[in-house]
C-alpha cells in the first residue's frame, strides 16, 4: 500500500505540474470551468482512494499537545449578535440546523452535548504551511445529523458562520455528507481541557481533521443540510472555495 500512495501522489504533483501553465487558458474558455470541475472532482476521488472515508486522522498524547497553538483568520467577530452572546457568556447561545432534514432543530451547547461527546488529540494543518496539536472534545456531527435526520437528496452540510469576512458576507464553509459522518468530525466547544476560547471559535467551531484549516469553520451560526450549492455564496460551497481555494482540502 505504501509503494501504491508514493506512485499515485507522484504521478498526482507531475500532473499537476505539467497542467498548471494550462489552468488560466482553459479557465477563460467557455468549456473551462467544467474542465476544472471535473478536475477537482478527479482529484477528489483519488485523494479519498488514498484516505478512505473510514480512515482515521492521527491522534496523539497530550505530552505532545502545543505550548501555542496559533489561532487565524477572524479572532473575534464584531457584529452584534456575536458581541451579544458573548458578553453573556453564550448562555442564550442556540445553533440553528435546518433545510434538507426531517427534524429542524436549536440547540444550545447543553443539548448538543446530551447528543454524545468525543474527546481528540489531533494536528491541524494550515494552509499558510504551520502546524499544530490541540485537543478537541465536541458532539460527532454524525450524532447531531441521527437527531435532525437529512433526506435521501441531501448531499452536503453547510455552516453559516457568525464573523463577516466582507461587509454583509458571513463566513461560510461546507463538506459532504460523508466526510460530516467520520467519527472524527467535530462540532468542537472545548479546547485542552478547557471551554473553546474566542480567537478559536467559540462558542462553537467544526474540527473536520482529515482537511486543511480553512475547512474548519469556526464561531458556527448555522448549519444548513442542501442538496446543492446553488444557494450558497458564488456556488462553490465556501468562501475561500469562491476565492480560487479548492473545495476538496484533504490531507
Amino acid at each position: 500500500m505504501g509503494n501504491r500512495r508514493g506512485f499515485l501522489r507522484t504521478a498526482l504533483l507531475a500532473l499537476g505540474g505539467a497542467s498548471l501553465a494550462a489552468c488560466d487558458r482553459i479557465s477563460e474558455s467557455e468549456t473551462g470551468p467544467r474542465i476544472l470541475d471535473s478536475a477537482e472532482a478527479v482529484n477528489r476521488r483519488v485523494q479519498r482512494f488514498l484516505s478512505p472515508s473510514k480512515a482515521l486522522a492521527r491522534e496523539y498524547p497530550e505530552s505532545e499537545i502545543s505550548a501555542v497553538f496559533k489561532p487565524n483568520g477572524t479572532l473575534m467577530p464584531d457584529t452584534p449578535l456575536y458581541q451579544g452572546l458573548m458578553k453573556g457568556d453564550f448562555a442564550d447561545y442556540r445553533l440553528e440546523v435546518d433545510g434538507m432534514v426531517d427534524a429542524p432543530a436549536r440547540l444550545s451547547i447543553a443539548e448538543l452535548q446530551a447528543l454524545g461527546t468525543r474527546t481528540q488529540i489531533t494536528r491541524h494543518d494550515c494552509v499558510e504551511g504551520w502546524s499544530a496539536i490541540g485537543k478537541w472534545t465536541g458532539t460527532p456531527l454524525a450524532a447531531l445529523l441521527d437527531h435532525v435526520k437529512p433526506r435521501p437528496t441531501a448531499r452536503y452540510v453547510v455552516f453559516h458562520c457568525f464573523d463577516d469576512m466582507e461587509e454583509n458576507t458571513p463566513y461560510y464553509e461546507s463538506v459532504d455528507l460523508e466526510e460530516a459522518r467520520h467519527p472524527q468530525t467535530l462540532l468542537a466547544y472545548g479546547m485542552n481541557g478547557g471551554p473553546l476560547p474566542v480567537a478559536h471559535g467559540a462558542p462553537l467551531r467544526l474540527r473536520v481533521e482529515r482537511q486543511l484549516g480553512y475547512k474548519h469553520a469556526k464561531y458556527i451560526r448555522r448549519i444548513e443540510v442542501v442538496a446543492t450549492f446553488a444557494e450558497v455564496g458564488d456556488g462553490n460551497g465556501g468562501y475561500w472555495e469562491d476565492n480560487g481555494y479548492e473545495w476538496y482540502a484533504g490531507i
